[in-house]
């Protein structure tokens, strides 16, 4: 598969593997409604943020969505949009790997961007995420009319989209398996009528007439799929039209025309019968085509904006709510988990929680406060801006408000001081089976993953930090572990020193990993 190649690119591709972990500290002060942990607003870098999230989320996120900066070479307040095209690269890449850790094997991300960075992304994120998983390209009408100062004007933006993966065999990634249909519209059910034939209107009610015929042009005729059929009102055998051919094999049409699924006309004298397609048997939902331009605009976002703070958008180009609302539509269902790590001003997290699901936002410097914070709380209160209508929106939940701590590990890859055991069990737990940490951290033995389970003895987490009962591994202490456990195969602990020897350690099926040793800082 060709890739792209700039000029810092093997440093950039190799940079997400270098982002130390760094703690989560929350801020309970600034925690919104109930302070739900189920919901994040996060501030700092997303590069550290993302690498924070993944001990406790790899894999588990639903849908991701980013804005990212579009590098329009012109300076936003809050952004700094005018770098060099490959220092954007360089920030995009290393978070893209991070996101793709994230995503669950379900899960899609969608990215808006415009033309000067959008084909260049395409490349890099079909490397990323594979070739194979990308989904579409949408083009969102972003302005109800072009700008006078071109002779062509561009008045849409792309949104790209990838799944995680796809099952062996399949053309489609397991993200678009599961994507939701948008509802039917009264264009698409009006679509249905009740035709009355010689035997009156068909009680089974209104139908869609759908062509029986096939283009046998250009190779595709079917000789099989020539043969007469008979019109049970006239007695006439009828043939296919010149150039076509039955879209279905002689003992489906007979089922058609044995359940009377055929539509002869008015009169019953239509020498090409149509199929009925009753409105009953149509799917609950539409599929989405890829031009969308029935949404609102960038300036109805901007007014939505307005609208919550009392002033004009402090962003240039916010996204509208109903956007987001039919891509959350799509691609997950309450209680799913949504990121978006350019959270900007906050409408990625204000329409998930409407909709009901979880969500995690970043955003970077104090508008995470000023802006974003502001707003999620005005949607716990109730505000019914944007698709608060629409998704029947009146108020509650929270969310816990996070800052960006120290680093889990020093720069010669010793624990820092002061960390806590939760946090280093949350890490010493993915960086042994790659799965996210969803224990309790109450106890020494942290769970069971393919038949292996995993303790960490730190921070007198016994309540005794003597070597007989603290972060020293003895006899006794194995015993202990085993017993609260109950668990007897194999198993690897974490301490500071073992007084069991190797034999004795192998005869009874344990390793034992040294702390600062031997856990990885990356």
């Amino acid at each position: 598969m060709p890739i792209l190649d700039w000029m810092t690119r093997g440093d950039d591709v190799r940079a997400a593997a270098g982002v130390p972990y760094r703690l989560l500290e929350v801020v309970p002060a600034l925690d919104g409604g109930d302070g739900d942990a189920a919901n994040m607003l996060i501030r700092g870098d997303n590069l550290d943020a993302l690498k924070a999230l993944l001990p406790y989320y790899k894999g588990a996120v639903k849908c991701i969505y980013i804005d990212p900066p579009y590098n329009t070479r012109s300076a936003f307040e809050h952004y700094d949009d005018n770098l060099e095209h490959s220092q954007w690269l360089a920030m995009i890449y290393p978070r893209l790997v991070l996101l793709r850790e994230l995503l669950a094997e379900d899960g899609s991300i969608w990215v808006s961007i415009d033309d000067n960075e959008g084909h260049y992304l395409k490349i890099v994120m079909d490397e990323v995420f594979g070739r194979g998983n990308f989904i579409v390209d949408v083009a969102w009408q972003k302005r109800d009319g072009p700008p006078n100062d071109r002779t062509i004007a561009s008045i849409h933006e792309h949104i790209l989209v990838w799944g995680k993966s796809r099952r062996p065999g399949e053309n489609r990634s397991r993200a678009e398996e599961l994507f939701n249909l948008m509802p039917r519209s009264d264009k698409a059910n009006s679509q249905y009528r009740e035709y009355p034939d010689p035997e009156g209107i068909d009680p089974r009610g209104p139908f869609r007439k759908i062509d029986t015929t096939a283009n046998g042009k250009g190779g595709r005729s079917v000789q099989s799929l020539i043969y007469p059929i008979t019109n049970p009102f006239t007695g006439e055998e009828v043939y296919p039209r010149e150039g076509t051919c039955w879209r279905h094999n002689c003992e489906e049409m007979a089922r058609l025309q044995a359940e009377k699924r055929l539509f002869w006309g008015a009169k019953g004298d239509a020498r090409t019968p149509m199929r009925k397609l009753f409105l009953s048997e149509a799917k609950n939902g539409m599929t989405t085509s890829s031009v969308w331009a029935d949404l609102a605009f960038n300036q109805h976002a901007s007014r939505q904006i307005e609208l919550i703070f009392g002033n004009k958008a402090s962003f240039e180009t916010p996204k509208p709510e109903e956007l987001l609302n039919r891509i959350l539509h799509i691609a997950s269902n309450p209680g799913d988990l949504v990121l978006d790590s350019f959270l900007g001003s906050g409408t990625t997290a204000a329409v998930a929680h409407k909709m009901g699901r979880r969500w995690i936002g970043i955003e970077m410097g104090d508008h995470a406060e000023t802006h974003c914070k502001p707003r999620l709380d005005k949607v716990i209160a109730g505000e019914q801006g944007g698709v608060s209508e629409a998704v029947g929106w009146t108020g509650g939940g929270g969310y816990r408000f996070y800052r960006l701590g120290a680093p889990v590990f020093e720069a010669d890859g010793h624990i820092a001081d002061g960390i806590r055991f939760a946090t280093l069990a949350a890490h010493i737990w993915f960086s042994e089976t790659g799965a996210p940490f969803t224990g309790a951290a109450d106890t020494p033995v942290l769970g069971v993953h393919n038949d292996v389970a995993y303790a960490l003895l730190y921070n007198g987490i016994l309540g005794d930090r003597s070597v007989s009962g603290g972060n020293v591994l003895t006899a006794a202490l194995l015993a202990r572990l085993r017993q609260t456990s109950g668990w007897d195969g194999p198993m690897t602990v974490y301490g500071e020193l073992s007084k069991l020897g190797a034999a004795r350690l192998a005869e009874a099926g344990v390793t034992f990993k040294q702390t600062p040793y031997d856990v990885k800082a990356r």
